[in-house]
Parts: C-alpha cells; structure tokens; sequence
C-alpha cells in the first residue's frame, strides 16, 4: 500500500494520500487517533461511575447490617435475661449459647466488611459519613423490636440525618483515581500528607501521655479527640488495602510489596488505639453525648485527611463544596436531636395536650408560669407512664436507655 504525503491541510488535521502535484510515495498505516481515544476516555468514565455507585450501595448495606447487628444481640440479651442466665455485664457467657446474639455478631461482620470493601470502590468523604445511617438505623428498628419510645425529636433527627446523607451523595467529590499501590505509596510520601501524619501522631502522643492522665477522667473531648486523629490514619491504609485487595484479585504479586504489610501493621495499630480509648471515654462519659461528638470529630478528621491524601475537593465546584459540607452539618445536627433529647417523652400528640393546657390556664404575671406548669406536669404524666409500662412489660431488674438501646442491669 503506498500514498502520496503531501501538506494538505482541511478541518480536522493533515490529508494524507490525496492527489497533489508533488509528493512523495510512501508505506502509511490510517490510524483513528481520535477515536480510540475518545473510547477510552468514556470507558474509563463509566468504570468510574459503575466503582461510585457501587461503594455507596457497600455503604449504605453496611449501615443496615450494623445497625441491625445491635437490634439481634439486644434481643438475645434479654431473651437470657428472661430465662435468669448470668448477665455479660456481670461476667457470664451464656450469650455465646443464644442464637440470636450470633445472628447479631455475624451481622456485625458483614457490615464491616461491606465498609470495608466500600472504601476501595467510593471515595472516603462519602463513606465516612453514611456510617451515621448505622445510629439511624439502629434507633428505628429499636422502637418497633425493642419497644423503645422514639420520640419527636428522634423521628426529627433520623429525617435530618436521611437528607443530610443524600445531599451529600449528591454532592460527593470524585477523588483523584488511584488504581494501584504504586500509585497509593506516591501519594503517601506527598509533602503535604507527610506533614498531616506528622502532625497527627504528635498530637496523639501528646494526648496520650500528657493530656490523658491529668483530664481524660474529666473531660470528654481528650479521649474522643485521640480516638478521631488516629481514626483518619486508620481509614487511609483502609484504602490502601482496599485497592490492594483488587490487585490480588486481577493476580498481581500483592504479597510481594511491602507497602501491603505496611499498611496492615498500620492498621492493626491504629484500630488498637481507636477501641481501647473509646471504651474508655464510654465507660467515664454519657453515651449520649460521645456518640455525636465521637462521630463529629472522627468524620471531620477523615474529611482532611481524604482532602490532603486524595486530593478530592480540588476539581469540584463551590455549589459542591456547599452542598457537601451543608449535607454533613444537617447529618451532625440529626444525630444530636436523637441522641440529646432520647429521654425526654414528648410527641405531636403530647405537643398538642400542652398547647391546650396552656390556654386553659391563660396568661399569669410574666407568661411563663402556666408554661413551666404544663410542661412539668405533662412530662411527669409522660415519665410515669412509661416507667409504669417497664414494670409491667419487663419481668427482670432494671433497664437502662444507654445509646438508644435498652442495656439489662
């Protein structure tokens, strides 16, 4: 095959074999530069598109699995409680013979690792969020299994919490794609993630072994803010293994790279870290104040560290930075709503009762006497009922409404 090479030039580039008065006959190959390019442009889109969608499905499951997880091992609690078995808060372990508390732990599992998996498919600042759908989850499916009271401003927050997470799935940014290890370790040795991690474990070690004597027993924030700057690192090799996993499954030599036994070990270490001083802020401090507090700091800490390491929040525009943080701030605001006021009994129904007690009493000398009347007396009518409905319902001790959930005593 020859053609005639000659400088014409038209739309779309440089003519090649056309007539000309001179030119030179070469061998040519025709090559569509444009639209392999093209092709592989759009396939790699949509390879992208297909690994979003799928991380959000992994993390929206995981939600359901774990906060169901709570609701099985509950039931299985009580259910031995009912039968007069050695409770696990005074040391026995008859739940390892209850079905129920298995069924718990194996949802538990699958939960976790559909996070996990998650996590090498979608982007961490989408992830990382939706685990707040877990406490959701968890605080609906307690009032209908576990008769537990969700009250007006629970049923607010789980609304709050439901459009906070699908703004922020709307508004999700699309990090930087990193498709192997070798690309994970170039992004771990960035200027600007080593200053991060730096800072990171200094702060750590700092609160672990000044701050934590002398006001871990005091004050709630030392113990959850260690828990938070560790967990952002501890998410980061999540990640890393993540996309390791998948090379193993496309047969690379995974095993072979030390950046995988690193990032394990890191993983190990860090996780260690996140259980022990959780525990600990649990055991000292009211559920349900660290629970939201817990989850503001640690979601805020894997926010920066997925911006520096990822660099997600680079190409995306500022009605998505908006809509991004505005989603998490109505996620933080709904999680405070269920867990603040879970003791408080009120209602559409109680609201409505008050409104008319108040009128009936009229106004007094500042308007707010007959106020602070009603309501006190509308909440003792409402806290002796329910205490009324535990004695009659629950056959054994006590029951306490620690994180949402009723915990036999």
């Amino acid at each position: 095959m020859s053609c005639n090479v000659c400088s014409v030039s038209y739309e779309n580039g440089i003519a090649v074999g056309q007539d000309c008065s001179s030119g030179l006959n070469l061998l040519c190959v025709a090559v569509n530069v444009t639209g392999q390019n093209s092709t592989d442009t759009t396939m790699g889109q949509d390879r992208g598109k297909y690994d979003f969608y799928i991380g959000l499905g992994l993390a929206i499951s995981s939600s359901i699995f774990i906060g169901g997880s709570f609701i099985l091992k509950k039931k299985g609690l009580l259910r031995l409680a009912r039968k007069g078995s050695m409770r696990a808060g005074q040391g026995g372990h008859a739940y390892l013979k209850e079905w129920l508390w298995w069924a718990g732990l194996l949802s538990m599992g699958a939960g976790e690792a559909a996070n996990f998996a998650a996590y090498a498919f979608a982007p961490a600042t989408l992830v990382t969020p939706l685990g707040a759908l877990s406490v959701l989850v968890s605080a609906v499916l307690s009032s209908y299994f576990l008769m537990e009271r969700l009250n007006l401003h629970g049923k607010l927050g789980c609304l709050l919490s439901i459009l906070g997470s699908i703004t922020m799935v709307i508004h999700a940014p699309k990090e930087e794609e990193i498709d192997s290890l070798k690309d994970m370790a170039k992004k771990l040795v960035d200027p600007g993630f080593v200053v991060f991690a730096t800072a990171v474990i200094i702060v750590a070690l700092i609160f672990i072994f000044v701050v934590g004597p002398r006001h871990g027993q005091t004050n709630i924030l030392v113990y959850i803010t260690i828990c938070s700057v560790i967990g952002a690192l501890s998410v980061s090799c999540v990640k890393g293994l993540g996309i390791a996993i998948k090379e193993a499954i496309a047969g690379k030599p995974v095993v072979q790279n030390p950046l995988a036994w690193l990032l394990i070990l890191s993983l190990i270490a860090c996780v260690s870290t996140q259980i022990n001083y959780l525990n600990k802020a649990l055991d000292i401090f009211n559920t349900s104040l660290v629970t939201p507090i817990y989850y503001v700091f640690f979601t805020t800490s894997v926010l920066s560290c997925s911006a520096i390491l990822f660099k997600e929040w680079e190409h995306m525009g500022a009605n998505d930075i908006i809509g991004t943080l505005s989603g998490f701030v109505t996620i933080i605001v709904g999680i405070f709503l269920l867990h603040a006021f879970k003791d408080i009994s009120i209602s559409l129904a109680t609201l409505a009762v008050s409104i008319r007690k108040e009128e009936k009493n009229g106004p007094v000398s500042n308007g707010m006497a007959a106020h602070n009347h009603s309501t006190y007396e509308l909440l003792h009518n409402e806290v002796t009922e329910d205490i009324d409905d535990r004695e009659m319902g629950l056959p054994f001790d006590s029951i306490s409404r620690r994180n949402g959930t009723m915990t036999v005593s």
